[in-house]
């Protein structure tokens, strides 16, 4: 893989789908309908994958390929692919608050090791350069040309003063539980996959995840937050996250800076 290549390619591709998103979002209506799990789908969303889809295929044409929307079509497993979210918060983007990302990852023998998160709504860049590093680019994005980059580096966490991050639409009783067993100085709430970037700028400690996601919610995020010195385990065991798994379903996890004392599920 030539990774200065991909880092060009997956730049360029979100900020492009995250143009067609903001032309459907500042629309006066658009349709959404439900999958086959109940989960909504927009106009948006099918517009954005097949735009990505298609740049991601003439670039990278020998490169295994998953994308959400059409995930149906690859259900076994792999170890070194090309994985796309090209709407993450497909919730947050019907009721227009602004917290949804495109998200594109490659993956290799499991681990997601460059990611894109692009939030066209909050102005927001976030990605690993051809050498693995997080960055955040200062807008106004030109497509062609690299704006200004500011390396990211998660915090050194405060044990007795933590900033906790978690989901806005999937904040449940379980998720409070598990944050209880903290000493927490800020918890605030943020939708997609802002959460893993939110900790990977140092902006919080904690992302905890005590609910249903897939592969494709997170690999972009988890490679951004691992360029910036941060890990994701799983819930349980406190294992790394892995990816390529059959179905692409994750099991609980944890996304932290080290230094924080994770607690037992």
């Amino acid at each position: 893989m030539d990774l200065h290549k991909l880092t060009e390619v997956m730049r360029r591709l979100a900020l492009e789908a995250g143009d067609k998103i903001m032309e459907i979002y500042q629309s006066d209506d658009f349709e959404v309908k439900s999958k086959s799990d109940e989960s909504p789908v927009t106009v948006a969303d099918e517009a954005a994958d097949a735009l990505i889809s298609a740049g991601l295929r003439a670039a990278f044409p020998d490169v295994p390929l998953v994308t959400e929307e059409q995930a149906a079509s690859h259900g076994q497993s792999v170890s070194t692919f090309l994985i796309v979210d090209p709407l993450d918060g497909t919730k947050e983007f019907i009721h227009r608050r602004g917290d949804f990302t495109v998200n594109i990852a490659y993956v290799v023998d499991g681990s997601p090791v460059r990611g894109v998160v692009y939030a066209p709504a909050k102005g927001r860049l976030f990605y690993t350069d051809a050498g693995g590093n997080a960055v955040e680019e200062q807008g106004p994005f030109d497509k062609d040309v690299t704006g200004q980059l500011s390396p990211i580096r998660v915090s050194k966490p405060d044990n007795d003063a933590l900033l906790i991050v978690a989901s806005k639409s999937h904040r449940d009783q379980a998720t409070e539980d598990y944050i209880a067993k903290y000493n927490v100085k800020d918890s605030r709430s943020a939708g997609s996959s802002l959460k893993f970037c939110l900790v990977a700028t140092g902006e919080a400690d904690l992302y905890p995840r005590v609910g249903r996601t897939m592969e494709w919610d997170t690999a972009a995020g988890h490679a951004v937050l691992c360029g910036a010195g941060g890990d994701v385990v799983r819930f349980d065991n406190h294992q790394p996250l892995r990816y390529g798994k059959d179905g692409f379903a994750n099991p609980f996890f944890i996304a932290y800076a080290p230094g924080v004392d994770l607690k037992e599920a």
